[in-house]
């Protein structure tokens, strides 16, 4: 039977749930246990898919087609795991499951209640997610405790500590120690109220992990094990650091993992953090800089981005470089009327996926900057799209041509809806969702790259490269370096007469991971670092002229 750690979140939200339970299941794994994560969100919406970015930031789509709470992606990327839609659980399929029982007749005519009939389907789809193998389930509670849609879900997990016994169940309370400037003092009191909240609904925390900017002194740390009714060792020192690769490190400086293993009833040897001793080394102490352009319209919003945000510090890492990100608004772009002004000095340009025709002129713009510039150039999703806009109207002379997405009645719709998709009435789940194959094409910089002749990366779009227009694109020098059997359908395209263009259908930011860089990413910053070399060069060049 597997061991369950339950984290809960206190005083408010955004506090980094996330984080500290991915860096609490890659200490458990370096020590040599199975592990496995989950993510509890108490909204009524089935899943964050038709959500907007300003709502929920970024959502992350897992192989078997799932969309979830970006925090699946610190889970993945924490752990190098692949997870599946029985990780990210939200109180609108809790309700939509049981609803549909309730219409089969399943419960016999009897009342449904919150208790017993929510509560146990929220238990099941704890134990669900564990495999024959799993050793511990982290399941991380969304929301703060006080909000009233979450006490479902709490009421569930305090069964379940009674159902399995304390040795199988741990309790870890994320709070805050806010400091008050004009004091000059940490402050503890929000972490009591918390933790008060939570035992009057019958859940102790046996961990206490509070965030801070300053360090907690002992005195502070008796403090609060004194009021919130645990031991001293319990209460874990989380203050802010440079990079979160650092807080699994800066965790099991304070003990952490040891005092988890311990309330489980569990010994295992030292963890082994070599690698990622290696990664903050190289984050903290790069030998160089490299500036990176991403255009987008969710520039001032940088959740939207989380998983590009992640694959520019692994490869970054792997280039040692410090990959700086300069957030370039599309919208910006389109009023300036040359993208020169607001990309210049950057040494590459990156146009990430999105929806919605907000901006899209200026992606399209910035594409254009980057090929006649050769500038290096990366784009996702839209941003291939784009790319191939961009080519058939100023290489190809197909000057009306567009995506349907944006002008329905393009009279060269070199980018169009997915035949299986059209005429769906829900918006919810219905696009190319998850894994597919992809076949690189010999002798492509894109079979370069990845160094094989098949991956399988993960989609979520409803358009796609029109087929009707390849050969003339393909004559005019756009290369379709990767294709999906299935469906014939274009996954990447790329210039070989440019120092780098290259962009894909696919999400290759969601299989990035700290120590094994996206090879997509990691090219990519290394073809931003030469441009910079030979800028650097050239300028010396002409100084010396």
């Amino acid at each position: 039977m597997p061991k369950y750690i339950f984290v809960t979140g206190g005083v408010v939200s955004a506090l980094g749930k996330g984080i500290a339970s991915a860096s609490l299941g890659y200490l458990l794994k370096s020590r040599g246990l199975t592990v496995t994560l989950q993510k509890c969100d108490p909204y009524l919406n089935v899943d964050p898919g038709t959500m907007s970015p300003f709502q929920h930031g970024e959502v992350f789509v897992t192989a078997d087609g799932a969309e979830t709470d970006l925090d699946l992606g610190h889970y993945e990327r924490f752990i190098d795991e692949e997870l599946t839609r029985l990780n990210n659980v939200t109180a609108g399929q809790i309700y939509e499951a049981i609803i549909a029982k309730e219409r089969r007749g399943d419960f016999l005519g009897g009342t449904v209640q919150v208790i017993p009939h929510v509560t146990n389907e929220i238990k099941e789809r704890i134990k669900e997610v564990a495999s024959s193998d799993t050793d511990i389930v982290i399941t991380e509670i969304g929301g703060t405790v006080g909000d009233i849609e979450s006490l479902p879900f709490l009421e569930a997990i305090r069964q379940m500590r009674l159902e399995h016994g304390a040795e199988n169940v741990v309790f870890v309370h994320l709070t805050l120690v806010p400091y008050i400037k004009t004091a000059g003092e940490l402050k503890t009191k929000p972490t009591q109220h918390s933790v008060r909240a939570l035992r009057d609904i019958g859940i102790q925390p046996d961990l206490l992990v509070c965030r801070t900017e300053h360090p907690l002194t002992d005195d502070l740390k008796k403090k609060i094990a004194l009021f919130c009714n645990v031991e001293i060792e319990a209460v874990i020192d989380a203050r802010d650091v440079a990079s979160i690769y650092e807080v699994p490190l800066r965790f099991h400086e304070d003990g952490l993992d040891d005092i988890v293993l311990s309330k489980l009833g569990i010994e295992n040897g030292a963890p082994d953090l070599a690698l990622l001793e290696r990664l903050v080394e190289r984050v903290r102490n790069p030998s160089t800089e490299t500036r990176i352009a991403i255009c987008g319209k969710y520039v001032d919003l940088k959740d939207a981005y989380k998983s590009i945000i992640e694959a520019f510090v692994h490869a970054g890492a792997e280039n040692d470089t410090r990959v700086r990100l300069l957030w370039a608004d599309v919208e910006e772009i389109e009023r300036a009327g040359d993208a020169g002004t607001i990309l210049g000095g950057c040494h590459g340009v990156l146009v990430p996926g999105g929806f919605g025709e907000r901006g899209i002129e200026g992606k399209i713009a910035a594409v254009g900057y980057a090929r006649r510039n050769g500038v290096p150039y990366f784009g996702i999703c839209l941003g291939m799209h784009a790319a191939v806009i961009e080519y058939a109207r100023n290489v190809c002379g197909l000057t009306r041509a567009h995506s349907t997405e944006f002008d329905a009645d393009a009279s060269a719709p070199v980018i169009d809806v997915m035949a299986e998709h059209t005429g769906i009435d829900n918006m919810g789940g219905s696009m190319r969702l998850g894994a597919y194959e992809c076949r690189l094409v010999s002798g492509s910089r894109a079979r370069q790259v990845f160094g094989v002749d098949v991956v399988h990366e993960r989609h979520r779009h409803r358009y796609e490269y029109n087929n009707e227009y390849r050969e003339l694109l393909e004559s005019r020098g756009l290369v379709s370096s990767g294709v999906y059997p299935g469906q014939d359908l274009v996954e990447i395209v790329e210039l070989p007469d440019h120092p780098w263009f290259v962009a894909c259908q696919f999400h290759p930011e969601f299989l990035s991971r700290p120590g094994r860089a996206h090879p997509l990413f990691r090219e990519f910053v290394a073809a931003a670092l030469e441009h910079s070399k030979n800028e650097v060069s050239e300028c010396r060049s002409t100084s010396s002229t």
